[in-house]
């Protein structure tokens, strides 16, 4: 199967001024080099705690962050020079917060026209068709087009994120905690829609999530971040039912299991380490039972652990 989407040695660095003269000091890396594909069809879930780079790739992907290295191509074109219509007819974002997405000051009609307009010139008779087309296929009536964002509940306000997101005819959909703000009952109906339109659309879907049961579900593999670095990728299914590096079994512990007693989970620190700061070596080694000197000297790089299954791990479980 072909990659819809290919990263090669993506990297963030955010640069950070200070002193009286506004020197520059070095820089937070909120994104080390990472490379990975996303087949044609596939759901690739994207887990990790907060902090740990998965918004800053999300917004990269889409272009509203530069890298400051690495590559990006879509269907075998890289993107790194390409002009904002190409970029967004090819791939599009569904945000975390439904409301907010959207432009209070405008009607749902407006939002829903302007990426029809930018991205495709088209006119208002053939906006009209395309409008009705994509509401139908998310179940939301055509009368809301008049009204505004404020007037429609979470769950409504998602589907409109997703309609909009839809319209420019994407072939690749960046879901950045996309049911994380609606409530348990809307979530799973909002599921089943992005199941049934990546079936009807043929999309490919990267799922940013920090629910692991959610991204297990959805998902066909799995790439766990930490600290700004891949450290896992595999099967779902394998990498939550036997997690080969300490930190996804540190994840899929700490999540709570129906019948099953909280415990923490079994870790030297819980802190974080200090971005401004970073520690020599592999970045968990301050928080890994299973840490040698090893960790604490070198980075370990992605190999081959498994049937597709890869882990950056000097001491792989």
């Amino acid at each position: 199967m072909s990659a819809a989407l290919k990263v090669t040695d993506l990297a963030k660095t955010f640069p950070i001024s200070g002193g009286l003269l506004g020197r520059q000091k070095a820089g937070v890396r909120a994104v080390r080099p990472m490379s990975f594909e996303v087949a044609q069809g596939e759901t690739l879930g994207i887990v990790g705690e907060s902090g740990c780079g998965k918004s800053t790739l999300a917004r990269m992907l889409v272009g509203l962050l530069d890298p400051t290295e690495g590559r990006i191509e879509i269907e075998g074109k890289a993107l790194d020079n390409a002009d904002a219509a190409a970029f967004g007819r090819l791939i599009q974002y569904i945000f975390q917060d439904p409301v907010s997405s959207l432009n209070p000051r405008k009607t749902i009609r407006q939002i829903m026209e302007a990426p029809l307009k930018r991205l495709y010139g088209m006119k208002r008779a053939e906006r009209d068709t395309r409008i009705a087309e994509i509401f139908d296929s998310v179940n939301l009536r055509e009368e809301f087009l008049d009204r505004y964002p404020h007037e429609f509940s979470g769950g409504q306000a998602q589907r409109i994120g997703i309609a909009r997101a839809l319209a420019a005819s994407p072939r690749i959909i960046i879901l950045d905690e996309p049911v994380s703000a609606l409530d348990v009952s809307v979530q799973a109906q909002v599921l089943n829609l992005m199941r049934d339109l990546k079936a009807a659309f043929g999309l490919t879907y990267l799922f940013i999530s920090h629910d692991l049961a959610v991204v297990e579900a959805v998902s066909d593999r799995i790439v766990v971040l930490y600290f700004g670095a891949v450290v896992e990728i595999g099967r779902a299914q394998e990498v939550f039912a036997n997690p080969r590096h300490p930190y996804t079994k540190l994840l899929a512990d700490s999540a709570p299991v129906v019948g099953r007693p909280l415990t923490a989970p079994e870790q030297t620190s819980s802190e974080l380490p200090d971005p401004l700061n970073p520690p020599p070596g592999c970045a968990f080694a301050t928080r890994c039972p299973r840490a040698t000197d090893i960790c604490r000297q070198s980075d370990p790089q992605l190999e081959q652990v498994g049937d597709d299954q890869y882990a950056a791990c000097f001491h792989p479980l």
